[in-house]
């Protein structure tokens, strides 16, 4: 088994998106490889620009939305994009986007934020992932 963690990031929302990215940090400052996979709303997170004026949190959380927001911004805590860009920069991060997402919903990887890597169909992710220490789906 790969001392990898593989996430599959399916939600938008920046209370779960900001859980996936401080799990990547986690498993790369221990030295492990992360794969993350973008699939339906996670991957709408990951267009250009998007995660700039990306507000929205789980519906059973909306009543704190505004709350979270605004004491991110007066701590100064990183957006979960940041995140990612520093975790990538002390350890083994990829980014894959679903193929079949991206037809769905007409996307093409240079609408991507630069941090996707690659295109990448379902089936060669889950190969990957079987031999992964850690796989969550977020």
């Amino acid at each position: 088994m790969a001392d990898r963690m593989s996430l599959i990031v399916f939600s938008g929302t920046v209370d779960k998106l900001m859980a996936a990215s401080i799990l990547t940090t986690g498993a790369a400052a221990m030295g492990m490889e992360v794969e993350l996979f973008l699939t339906t709303w996670g991957l709408e997170a990951f267009r250009k620009d998007a995660y700039k004026t990306n507000t929205r949190v789980s519906a059973d959380f909306q009543d704190y939305a505004s709350p979270m927001m605004e004491a991110m911004q007066a701590k100064h805590v990183p957006s979960w994009m940041e995140n990612l860009l520093g975790a990538r920069e002390i350890g083994d991060v990829k980014v894959f986007a679903c193929s079949m997402t991206m037809e769905l919903f007409g996307i093409k990887h240079e609408d991507l934020e630069p941090i996707v890597d690659e295109v990448t169909g379902v089936a060669t992710f889950v190969e990957r992932a079987k031999e992964s220490a850690i796989t969550l789906f977020i």
